[in-house]
């Protein structure tokens, strides 16, 4: 038994050292500590291997994006946003999350087009949890609380299709990804009142 979980482990340490970094991205996203986003870089580049290997394409995409937001999100959170003052948990407007769900829609739609030409057996959802992480990813570079929603509904979703896939380790970092988005809000939305009160 030892053996196999070893052996196990051999073969898996990509995916398994890029769910332990995500754990960390996740505690230190709750936080607000802008470290998230070096922890958040580095899960991303070994993801990228593990979802190309899976045939998660529209995921392994999605990687290099967090590459991207990663580095944008580590200067505008260290420069405190547009004011450069320190920047604050906030809330999106109507109109912004309208135009947040319709963006989701539309890049669903398009990454959809893209998947079915492809030989993933899962395009519905992956092109799903791909959409609204691209825009739940800059809500969080932005501090806006309405990130934590988006989030709690992808990482339910994800976790629906890792163990489909079975990537165990995956779906240990998603169930756990799934009940941190839950309490980030909580402990977001406590925070921004605190903030408000102070102000």
């Amino acid at each position: 038994m030892v053996n196999d979980v070893l052996v196990w482990l051999q073969v898996n340490w990509i995916e398994t050292l890029a769910t332990i970094i995500g754990i960390i991205y996740l505690v230190f996203s709750v936080k607000q500590n802008i470290l998230l986003w070096i922890f958040g870089l580095m899960t991303s580049l070994l993801y990228i291997y593990v979802y190309f290997n899976s045939q998660f394409y529209a995921d392994m995409a999605l990687q290099i994006y967090y590459v991207v937001i990663s580095i944008y999100g580590w200067f505008h959170w260290s420069k405190g946003g547009e004011n450069e003052s320190t920047l604050k948990v906030s809330t999106a407007s109507t109109t912004l999350m309208v135009k947040c769900v319709a963006l989701t829609l539309v890049l669903w739609l398009g990454i959809y087009f893209l998947l079915s030409l492809t030989n993933s057996d899962v395009p519905v959802g992956d092109a799903f949890t791909t959409a609204a992480a691209i825009v739940a990813t800059w809500m969080l570079a932005q501090k806006l609380i309405e990130n934590w929603l988006f989030w709690i509904v992808i990482d339910s979703v994800s976790l629906i299709l890792y163990i489909h896939k079975e990537l165990w380790p995956t779906v240990v970092l998603f169930g756990a990804y799934t009940l941190v988005a839950i309490i980030g809000y909580f402990k977001w939305r406590t925070d921004m009142y605190e903030t408000q009160k102070l102000a």
